[in-house]
């Protein structure tokens, strides 16, 4: 696909996420419906009707490309695709269900194993990121669009860190120390990959955990914003793997963070 296609899709599908979003907001302000899944993690009406909108906008937008929802994959499939979408409707149920502001809606266009579209919607925080290729990484809050470029906004000098839990293990803990933190921030779901894109974090670092659906579109998001997403051992990550399961993940808003 050539860069004005991508473009395309992305910017199309923005109605759709933003619809999702009122959605989540709607049924979170309400009485949240929970079941478990088969794994027993909990799922919500919430989880389901935002993947209800962005599917149905997905598959109307591009007909041929097969879709990837955690909601509706079967991990005992053997994964064929190259080229797929991956979509996570709400990374964060927890923090959802606890009336939280940190959880997103998700989705990454696939191609040949990259992420090459990510949209991410933070509902509760009224904050929309969407890329489509180098250079081409944006935020929209109160209507207004703004590039993202990795450009440091926290203090000169002192490095940022965010973790998923406030707990680190001794591994994490010392790859810090040697990258100098200052400080380490909890941030749950994929609002981390945002946060560094727009500068306002330098750094998380994180063990193999969670599936490629939670991570896929803010890797999109955060290269196209000129940072680096690569595994713990410094390798290029591609999407498709067996269980669609994640390596250790080091998310770098660039290479001289205390600048």
């Amino acid at each position: 696909m050539q860069i004005k296609d991508l473009q395309e899709i992305s910017e199309k599908l923005i109605p759709a996420f933003k619809k999702a979003g009122n959605v989540a907001l709607e049924l979170q302000n309400k009485k949240i419906k929970i079941t478990q899944k088969s794994d027993g993690t909990p799922v919500t009406d919430g989880d389901l009707e935002t993947n209800k909108i962005v599917v149905e906008a997905i598959k109307n937008l591009t007909p041929n490309i097969p879709v990837v929802s955690e909601e509706t994959v079967n991990l005992k499939e053997k994964n064929i695709y190259k080229t797929f979408w991956l979509i996570d409707p709400i990374d964060g149920t927890r923090d959802y269900i606890e009336q939280k502001s940190e959880y997103t809606i998700n989705a990454s266009l696939i191609i040949d194993r990259i992420p090459e579209i990510g949209l991410i919607n933070a509902p509760k925080k009224n904050r929309m990121f969407f890329s489509y290729g180098k250079s081409h990484a944006f935020e929209i809050s109160d209507n207004k669009k703004t590039p993202l470029d990795c450009k440091k906004k926290t203090e000169q000098g002192k490095i940022f860190a965010l973790t998923h839990n406030r707990k680190t293990s001794e591994k994490i803990s010392d790859f810090l120390k040697k990258n100098k933190v200052f400080k380490i921030i909890k941030m749950s779901s994929s609002l981390k990959f945002c946060v560094i894109a727009a500068g306002e974090a330098d750094i998380y670092v994180c063990e193999p955990r969670a599936f490629e659906w939670d991570i896929a579109a803010g890797h999109a998001i955060v290269k196209h914003s000129g940072g680096l997403v690569t595994s713990d051992n410094g390798e290029q990550i591609f999407y498709g793997k067996s269980g669609f399961k994640n390596p250790g993940l080091v998310v770098k808003r660039s290479l001289l963070l205390e600048k």
